[in-house]
C-alpha cells in the first residue's frame, strides 16, 4: 500500500513500525503517482482524511495518511495544522524551532508544556475512508534543541523522565512512545486484519 507523503522521514519511521508485517508501504514516488493535496482541514484529522482520499485515488492502492504537528499549550495550540508551515512556506526545521523558541523565551518551564498529534486515515483503492486513529505524546518544549535523530521539532521536545528530547531518542525507542508510532501500531493492526479477512 501507498503511504500519502513525500517525505522520507516518515516513510522511514513508518517501515519501522511496520517492519515484519506482510503489509509493505511504498512511497509514491515508487508507484509514479505523486499529487499536491491542499491541506486546507482545521484539525489534523480532516487533513489525514484529505491525503488519503486524494492519494487512493491517484494511485488506486489502499492508502495510509497521517497529519501530524506540535500543540503548545502556552501559544494556544499553535503551531497545531500549521507545524510545517510555522515560519513560512520556505521555512527550514532549523527556522521553525528558532520561531517557537522566540516566542517563548518569556515562559517559564512549567508553562512549556506541549504535545505531539497524530491523525491516521486509510482508505481503500476508491478512496472511501475506512479507518481513523488519533494519538497524541504529552511533553515539554526546551530551551535549545538537542540530538541528532528525529525530525522537525523533535531538538525541542523533552518527552518522558528526564531532559531526553525526542531527537536523542534511538529510532526503535521514540517509535515505541511517539504520537506517529502509535498511529502506525493501530493501521497496522487494522490492515493486517483487512488483509487476512480478505485472504480467507
Amino acid at each position: 500500500m501507498v503511504l500519502a507523503s513525500g517525505s522520507d522521514h516518515k516513510l522511514a519511521e513508518f517501515r519501522r513500525v511496520f517492519d515484519g508485517s506482510r503489509v509493505r508501504l511504498l512511497s509514491p514516488v515508487d508507484l509514479g503517482c505523486q499529487c499536491d493535496v491542499e491541506e486546507t482541514g482545521a484539525t489534523f484529522a480532516e487533513n489525514a482524511r484529505l491525503k488519503a482520499v486524494a492519494y487512493a485515488r491517484a494511485c488506486r492502492q489502499w492508502t495510509l495518511a497521517d497529519d501530524s504537528g506540535l500543540e503548545i499549550d502556552a501559544l494556544d495550540g499553535a503551531p497545531g495544522v500549521r507545524s510545517s508551515r510555522f515560519a513560512g512556506p520556505t521555512a527550514t526545521d532549523h527556522d521553525r524551532n528558532a520561531r517557537v523558541l522566540e516566542l517563548l523565551a518569556a515562559i517559564s518551564d512549567e508553562r512549556r508544556t506541549a504535545r505531539y498529534r497524530c491523525a491516521i486515515a486509510i482508505a481503500d483503492p476508491l478512496g472511501v475512508v475506512a479507518f481513523e486513529f488519533e494519538s497524541t505524546v504529552e511533553g515539554l518544549i526546551g530551551h535549545a534543541p538537542r540530538g541528532e535523530g528525529g525530525f522537525g521539532y523533535d531538538p525541542l521536545f523533552i518527552v518522558g523522565p528526564g531532559e531526553t528530547t525526542m531527537a536523542e531518542l534511538p529510532g526503535v525507542a521514540k517509535d515505541v512512545i511517539s504520537h506517529r508510532g502509535q498511529g502506525g501500531r493501530a493501521a497496522r493492526t487494522y490492515l493486517e486484519r483487512v488483509f487476512v479477512s480478505a485472504d480467507s
